[in-house]
């Protein structure tokens, strides 16, 4: 089921730059699912699935493997962890938070001065991020000599959960739930063959799906993603982006790309005659690996087919599952009449 495919991903430890947890994750699942299989140099998992017609290279899936996280910058003399961001994190929501420091996986609880320190005119503000500290309960930097150094990655705690009216909640939801579609698309027997490009860095510019595209060279390419959903008390109608439960998001445009316009309009009929709920984007935001895909050698026709997450990028994200599932449906289509159109592209 995609529900316990996602759920296995999320409780992954992938990092960007430190995705080999669910990269040999990944690996095993295609290898059983008789893909043909390999890493490229930054650490990319290339997976070829041969269907009923030979294809090479006329469509390829690509879904990223990596999640936002920290870094350790450095170890205070009292045992305090002082990190970096790695990615785009809201440091509003870091105070309190549980994670695991380094690969000695040490638990940690994110920490901040205590608020009756402050002055007024400090918390009207949000901390800064070298004003944040991780507790790992040490008391001095002897005690973690040979268990955390400058570098280790540190990542979020949280359980996977089913919750409320088909609703999921676990942390990296971006992009573990394209990761699990691509999965379970490459257990099913194909018309076509199809390349799957599991990304590593797409949460610090879209890197590795750069280096996939040029190493794969399809022909089309759809990004599986997730998408910020603003629908919350509070926002504006206009500006919530899109919202949870009210199917995939096939996007027309974001911050990185316009998609092409004829496959926008193929994802947009295979809704209309499958019953397929469906969205856009009502405000431009975000971007994804297409930006990097589209730019690569004499340039890539590219789509985008993404889930709306609430609290993107968070500790904790939350999708629906219906969303989840259409977007399965709808990529197995795309991938159908794709198969139907000569070398798996054109119009």
């Amino acid at each position: 089921m995609l529900k316990d495919t996602l759920a296995q991903l999320c409780a992954l430890s992938g990092v960007s730059s430190g995705e080999d947890e669910v990269r040999n994750w990944l690996r095993r699942r295609a290898q059983a699912a008789g893909a043909e299989v390999r890493s490229d140099a930054l650490g990319n998992l290339i997976c070829v699935k041969r269907g009923t017609r030979p294809a090479p290279n006329a469509l390829m899936l690509c879904a990223h493997m990596d999640e936002v996280g920290l870094m350790v910058r450095r170890v205070t003399d009292q045992g305090f962890v002082k990190f970096d961001a790695v990615g785009g994190i809201d440091r509003r929501v870091l105070l309190g938070k549980p994670v695991w420091v380094g690969p000695h996986r040490l638990p940690g609880v994110i920490g901040l001065q205590a608020i009756h320190l402050t002055t007024a005119e400090e918390r009207k503000k949000v901390a800064r991020l070298e004003e944040f500290y991780i507790d790992v309960g040490a008391r001095s930097a002897a005690e973690l000599q040979g268990l955390i150094s400058p570098g280790d990655l540190c990542v979020f705690q949280g359980d996977a959960l089913e919750f409320g009216d088909g609703l999921f909640k676990a942390k990296a939801i971006d992009d573990r739930l394209g990761c699990a579609i691509m999965v379970q698309l490459l257990e099913e027997d194909l018309p076509m063959d199809v390349t799957f490009a599991f990304t590593v860095q797409e949460e610090v510019g879209t890197r590795g799906a750069f280096a996939a595209a040029f190493s794969v060279a399809p022909e089309v390419c759809m990004v599986l993603e997730g998408t910020t959903a603003a629908d919350l008390p509070g926002v504006a109608r206009h500006k919530r982006v899109c919202q949870v439960g009210r199917g995939p998001v096939i996007s027309l445009i974001d911050r990185g790309t316009i998609y092409d316009r004829a496959l926008f309009e193929q994802l947009r009929g295979l809704c209309q005659d499958n019953a397929i709920p469906w969205q856009t984007k009502e405000l431009i935001a975000g971007g994804n690996d297409a930006k990097a895909v589209q730019r690569s050698r004499a340039g890539v026709r590219v789509c985008a087919l993404s889930a709306p997450v609430r609290y993107l990028h968070a500790p904790t994200s939350v999708v629906s599952l219906d969303d989840g599932e259409n977007m399965l449906k709808l990529a197995r289509l795309f991938i159908t009449a794709r198969a139907q159109t000569e070398g798996g592209a054109g119009q």
